[in-house]
This record gives structure tokens, C-alpha cells and sequence, in this order.
């Protein structure tokens, strides 16, 4: 067994931006991570740019310089992570899930296992669980959801050049996937629930592919809902009526969000808010219900339909637990961002 004043669970940007305010600060502390460093970014499309400016995503107060003074790429922000990792000197145990935590008296013992298989324990007498709010696709239920042609990332555009390709979804991911798809050279379909696009989708990604929509470079299904795959074609069934459209497809794209996992939240006793099950805590300390447990990023909001925590708004956590651990008085509360660029 290993032990430590605090277990950060989770490395993603806030996670690791954490890490970097308890060493600065010589809090002992230990992070886990069941995948890589900033797992979630990782698995963006390559080449995916930023909403948010460099400034709002920098961490640690440590300045983003990108080639072309623009917007970050994944690329470019797994490279400043990596880098700010090892400059540093942060200590990250990657591909080592917790899998358990136990509550005993005022200690928290985790359960945890490697990669290989390796089963380790380590005991804490504060725990931050900065989880993150994308842990699994969200599902349809629908005939079909299965195949192996169906997924819920992008990958590489590439694989789908002059291939028939369907994405359902109306938000970021969605319409970035189906103007990337579009340039690589696929046969290019949307289907989307609402008759329009989400307000929030990024305005250089917005105006475009409504054109190419009007213009019937992208067949676009606006208002409507999958109801069932197979191997050949989607079904596609009118929010306001019962017709029904096949619409082929060599690849289809559930570009229509993520669920968070709050099942180590439930482990410890933390009390969750329906619907979103977000988690309730201090805001001035982000410590939960259960003394010692602390929430950290964007697993604050739970599962979010409506994106309102970002990582540019989420910063003050690291502040605001660094004081609570510290003895410190909590920072003031920033102002509000009345437009996140996320």
C-alpha cells in the first residue's frame, strides 16, 4: 500500500493544472489516470483547432505559443501538455484505473489496477475526483447501434474518402465531422433532430456547411431522427410525422455526445442532482457533502445536454481546492464569462 495527503483521480487539463498548484504549493499528493494524460482530448479527430482561445486553455499560468499565433490544435495541445508534464516534474500514473474506493474512518483507500493487470492500493486522507464529464457515448437504443460500420468518433477522415457517410448530430462535433468528411472527399449526409443547427456551433464550421446543405453538396436531413441501421443503409423518421426516409451509408457517425461516469462520486456517498447527476459541493472550496472528497473540471456538471462548465471557466477549482487544502482564504470568484468561446 502507498500512501499520500491527496489522490487526484483524473488527468486532464484541470487534473493536471491541479497537480502543478499542490507541488508549487509542497502538497504531498499521488494522480491516477486510466488512460493517457488528457485521455479525452486524445481522442478528438486529428487536427481538430479549439474554440477557445490559447490564453483560456493555458495552464499554470505557463503561456500556449502555437506556429501560427491561431487557435490550438489537438496536436498542438497534447504537445503543451506532454511538455508542461516534464517540465514540471509532474508525477502521473497513466493507464492505472481506480476501480474502487473505500471510505474508512477519515482515510479513503483506492482500489486501483494497471494496464497489465496489476492490482495496488493507496490511501488518502483527501480525495479529488476530477473525472471529467465525457466518459461514454451516448446511445439511441436503436436496431442496428452495434455494426461495426457505426461509431462515435471521427478517426482520421481519410477512411471515409468516396465512401457514403451519415452523421447524426447538429452541435460542434457533428458538423465538424461532416464538413471533414465532405473535404476528404466522402459522400456526405446529416440527419438532426432540430430544424437548425445548434446557436453554439463554431462560427467558422456554421455558415459553411449550411451552404453546402442548400446547395445539395451535403444532403442534409433536418428535423429528423434515426430509428434503425443496417449494414447498407440508414432509417431516418420525421420529428413530426410518422414518414419515414432510407437514406445508404457505407459509415455511420453518432456525433450526439457523451454520458459522464459518476460511479466513483456514488462509491463515496457523494450526493448527486438529477437529471444531470452533477454533484453537490461548496463552491468555495468545491468540497463535496462527504468531508474530504473534493470535484475538480468539468465533472461538476455531471452530464451536461446544454454545455455551461468548460475547461476555460473551470480554473478557479484548482484555486479554490489548493486554499481548502492549504488553510488559505478561498480566491475571490471570478467574473463570469457571459460567452464561453468553448
Amino acid at each position: 500500500m502507498t500512501e499520500s495527503n491527496v489522490a487526484i483521480v483524473g488527468a486532464g487539463p484541470i487534473g493536471v493544472e491541479l497537480a502543478a498548484a499542490l507541488k508549487r504549493a509542497s502538497v504531498d499528493y499521488v494522480q491516477f489516470e486510466a488512460g493517457q494524460i488528457a485521455q479525452t482530448i486524445y481522442e478528438f479527430a486529428p487536427q481538430m483547432r479549439f474554440f477557445s482561445s490559447s490564453q483560456r486553455i493555458q495552464l499554470a499560468a505557463i503561456p500556449i505559443q502555437t506556429t501560427d499565433q491561431s487557435k490550438c490544435t489537438r496536436e498542438e495541445y497534447l504537445a503543451y501538455l506532454r511538455s508542461l508534464v516534464q517540465q514540471l516534474g509532474l508525477e502521473v500514473r497513466t493507464y492505472e484505473r481506480v476501480t474502487k474506493i473505500e471510505r474508512i474512518g477519515a482515510q479513503y483507500l483506492l482500489r486501483t489496477q494497471t494496464q497489465s493487470g496489476q492490482a495496488h492500493t493507496h490511501q488518502t486522507s483527501k480525495l479529488v475526483l476530477a473525472t471529467g464529464g465525457t466518459s461514454t457515448p451516448r446511445t439511441l437504443g436503436i436496431l442496428g447501434e452495434e455494426l461495426s460500420h457505426v461509431g462515435h468518433d471521427l478517426n482520421d477522415p481519410h477512411k471515409y474518402f468516396r465512401r457514403r457517410v451519415l452523421v447524426v448530430g447538429g452541435r460542434n462535433s457533428a458538423v465538424e465531422a461532416a464538413l471533414r468528411c465532405y473535404h476528404a472527399g466522402a459522400d456526405v449526409a446529416i440527419s438532426y433532430r432540430n430544424a437548425k443547427f445548434h446557436d453554439r456551433v463554431k462560427y467558422w464550421l456554421k455558415p459553411e456547411v449550411e451552404m453546402l446543405i442548400e446547395t445539395g453538396q451535403i444532403d442534409g436531413f433536418m428535423g429528423t431522427i434515426p430509428v434503425a441501421i443496417s449494414s447498407e443503409a440508414v432509417t431516418l423518421q420525421r420529428v413530426d410525422s410518422d414518414e419515414t426516409i432510407e437514406v445508404p451509408a457505407d459509415f455511420v457517425l453518432l456525433m450526439i455526445g457523451y454520458l459522464a461516469d459518476m460511479s466513483l462520486f456514488r462509491q463515496v456517498g457523494v450526493e448527486l442532482v438529477e437529471p444531470a447527476n452533477a454533484p453537490v459541493y461548496n463552491e468555495q472550496t468545491m468540497e463535496t457533502n462527504v468531508p474530504g472528497v473534493y470535484v475538480a473540471g468539468t465533472a461538476v456538471a455531471g452530464t451536461q445536454t446544454t454545455f455551461q462548465v468548460f475547461l476555460e471557466n473551470c480554473h478557479v477549482h484548482v484555486d479554490r481546492i489548493v486554499a481548502a487544502l492549504t488553510g488559505a482564504a478561498p480566491p475571490p470568484t471570478p467574473a463570469p464569462i457571459a460567452v464561453p468561446e468553448t
